[in-house]
């Protein structure tokens, strides 16, 4: 039996782009048209940023776990969230929450390995960046990581905040972010890229990017199909 995935959403345009993952990859394993069960529960984008920028993970948390419950309630099986940055409440949710969940960053992190990667660049909102999310979890997959510099991470927060996450896709912007990823390539040597805002895979993907990238959204998404359809509990 197919299991009912439950999605904890933050931002519309990355929460959009993991259900349609869903939908639109589903058919390759469950014939056409199919796809699992899935809900989707969205708290406002605007009570999670006040939360962030005070500092409050607790109230990130909170949020995250009332919307947890709420999918619960709706019969899902297991929980993902489409959010990098707000993983960082994640060790205060998982204790807490009436359902499992899958991590973002390990399932990234697993990618990465399976596919020989050694060094990955970290790219993100400045909160993600600063934070231990993937480090904790690339270091634990035996993986090195480089962040951005400060200013570049000032820069794609900005682009991040004020553009993507409001469905504005600037291609000047686009080309700022891209030189970032290639100046990682050159002088940090990295072999790969972590997308690891859910809306950088609306604009940066293996066509344009100067380093293999690793899509968070789209492999959290098949994570989540691949579980679906596991005969296993």
């Amino acid at each position: 039996m197919r299991k009912h995935i439950g999605i904890v959403a933050c931002s519309a345009e990355g929460a959009a782009l993991c259900y349609r993952t869903i939908c639109t990859e589903g058919p390759a394993l469950l014939g056409p048209h199919a796809h699992p069960e899935v809900s989707l529960h969205s708290l406002s984008l605007a009570d999670y940023v006040a939360c962030l920028e005070r500092g409050d993970l607790e109230g990130v948390a909170e949020l995250m776990l009332a919307s947890a419950e709420k999918l619960e309630q709706s019969g899902a099986d297991f929980l993902i969230c489409p959010d990098n940055t707000i993983h960082a409440a994640f060790e205060l949710v998982e204790p807490r929450s009436p359902l499992p969940w899958l991590h973002i960053a390990e399932v990234v992190a697993e990618e990465a390995r399976s596919n020989g990667y050694r060094r990955l660049g970290i790219t993100g909102t400045k909160w993600l960046v600063d934070s231990d999310v993937y480090p904790e979890k690339l270091s634990r997959a035996g993986l090195d990581f480089r962040r951005p510099r400060n200013d570049e991470r000032d820069q794609i927060d900005r682009i991040i905040m004020d553009e993507l996450v409001q469905g504005v896709f600037d291609a000047g912007s686009t080309q700022q972010m891209l030189a970032v990823m290639a100046r990682m390539k050159r002088e940090e040597e990295c072999d790969a890229v972590v997308l690891g805002c859910t809306e950088l895979p609306l604009v940066i993907d293996a066509s344009n990017s100067p380093l293999p990238v690793l899509d968070s959204t789209r492999l959290l998404a098949r994570a989540a199909l691949q579980k679906a359809v596991d005969p296993h509990p």
